[in-house]
C-alpha cells in the first residue's frame, strides 16, 4: 500500500488546479492534511480581495489530501464553506483537516482556514464517498 505522501505526490502529478494555486503540503498523515498557499494578484476579485473560490479551492484539496490519504480513492459529495474574514494580496493561508468521523464508505471533515496572524478566515465542512479502489 501506497503511504500518504506517496498518495499526494501522486495526486497532484495530475492536479492542475492546485499546482496554479501555488499550494504547498506541510504535512500529511493518514486521515490528516495541512497545506498552505500565498495569495497573489491573480486570485484577487473586483473588490481587491481574495475570490471567495481560493480559500474553498485551498480547503477542497486539503478535504481530498487527507481523504485519500488512507489508501483507498476518495470524492467530496458535499462541501459547505463559511468565509469569515477577508483575505488580501499576500496574505499566507493554511488550511488544516479535522476528521470528524469515517464510515466504510462516508467520512466527515472540518477544514480549518488561517492566515499569518493565525486568524480563521473561512470554516470547510466536507463529506466525502470512500470508494474501493486503491491507490
Amino acid at each position: 500500500m501506497k503511504s500518504p505522501a506517496e498518495i499526494v505526490r501522486l495526486m497532484l502529478e495530475n492536479d492542475a488546479y492546485s499546482n496554479w494555486l501555488g499550494i504547498c503540503v506541510q504535512e500529511i498523515n493518514e486521515g490528516f492534511c495541512k497545506i498552505s498557499l500565498q495569495v497573489n494578484a491573480s486570485m484577487l476579485n473586483g473588490f481587491q480581495i481574495a475570490h471567495g473560490g481560493i480559500t474553498y479551492a485551498l480547503a477542497d484539496s486539503c478535504l481530498a489530501f487527507a481523504a485519500n490519504s488512507f489508501g483507498n480513492k476518495a470524492v467530496s459529495i458535499d462541501t459547505t464553506i463559511s468565509h469569515l474574514k477577508k483575505v488580501s494580496l499576500n496574505d499566507v493561508l493554511t488550511a488544516e483537516s479535522e476528521l470528524i468521523n469515517k464510515g466504510k464508505k462516508v467520512g466527515v471533515y472540518l477544514v480549518h482556514i488561517k492566515n499569518q496572524e493565525n486568524e480563521r478566515v473561512a470554516l470547510f465542512k466536507g463529506h466525502v464517498h470512500f470508494s474501493s479502489e486503491i491507490w
